[in-house]
């Protein structure tokens, strides 16, 4: 796996012998399928929230908007793929307000779009156009929400979404944390696309088991370009620069 410089600021990430771009905006760019694939949009998280009793900027939806819009208007693809968790809660299509529906429709007009059914939209209520899937095979490359620790990587590259990845690695002046893509050659992991979405540290228990270590890069998110970093910049997550886990001390 590379990270050599590509068009859009972009970062170069193979998965299962397939070429995408991770994109700054947390998109992954598949130009042999002129296929533009997204993770956790959460849409309508604001609204969620604020009938629980915690009010947040309602703006959040447009602005995830904008962002797709742009990424659509830049590469023009064919077919859209979300991975899963695109609104916040099963009840947030009623809740999304006709302007911001209105832009989403549009977005879908003259192209194939994907619904993977994440762990929050899987009982989605009302109507959003496109199709909807519990996962999705295409190629050597199998589109989930979450990823699956048991699948053969012999078989398929997985791209998957529900982690929401971050790291924080070392740089020159010290640390810097951002969200990030997350990949080792047959695996990667997709930032969250939502604007008002976290990031999970790839440092974390919850990655254990998902990728081979010495193989693992950081793509991470930056101002207009996507920095690829190796597992040794990771901080937290132990790997020594041959790429191997270092021995624990014995007690």
């Amino acid at each position: 796996m590379t990270g050599a410089a590509e068009p859009f600021g972009g970062s170069r990430i193979e998965v299962a012998g397939e070429v995408l771009v991770g994109l700054p905006s947390g998109a992954a760019w598949w130009a042999a399928t002129r296929t533009l694939v997204v993770a956790d949009l959460h849409f309508e998280k604001a609204s969620s929230f604020a009938r629980r009793g915690s009010l947040l900027p309602p703006f959040d939806t447009h602005a995830t908007l904008a962002r797709l819009e742009a990424d659509v208007a830049a590469l023009a693809p064919a077919r859209v793929i979300s991975l899963g968790d695109a609104f916040h809660d099963p009840f947030a299509v009623e809740r999304i307000e006709e302007g911001a529906r209105a832009r989403l429709s549009a977005l879908q007009a003259g192209r194939e779009w994907l619904w993977v059914d994440g762990n929050h939209d899987a009982a989605l209520v009302g109507a959003i156009g496109g199709e909807r899937v519990a996962e999705l095979a295409m190629g050597a490359l199998v589109f989930r929400h979450e990823p699956r620790p048991g699948a053969d990587p012999a078989s398929a590259g997985e791209l998957a979404g529900h982690l929401h990845p971050a790291a924080r690695v070392k740089v020159a002046s010290g640390t810097v944390r951002r969200h990030c893509f997350a990949g080792d050659g047959r695996r990667l992991i997709l930032p969250a696309y939502g604007s008002l979405a976290g990031g999970l540290d790839v440092a974390s228990r919850a990655f254990t088991g998902l990728f081979e270590r010495a193989n693992l890069v950081v793509h991470l998110l930056g101002e207009g370009r996507v920095h690829a970093m190796p597992a040794r910049s990771v901080v937290g997550l132990g790997v020594s620069r041959g790429g191997r886990e270092p021995r624990r001390a014995s007690r």
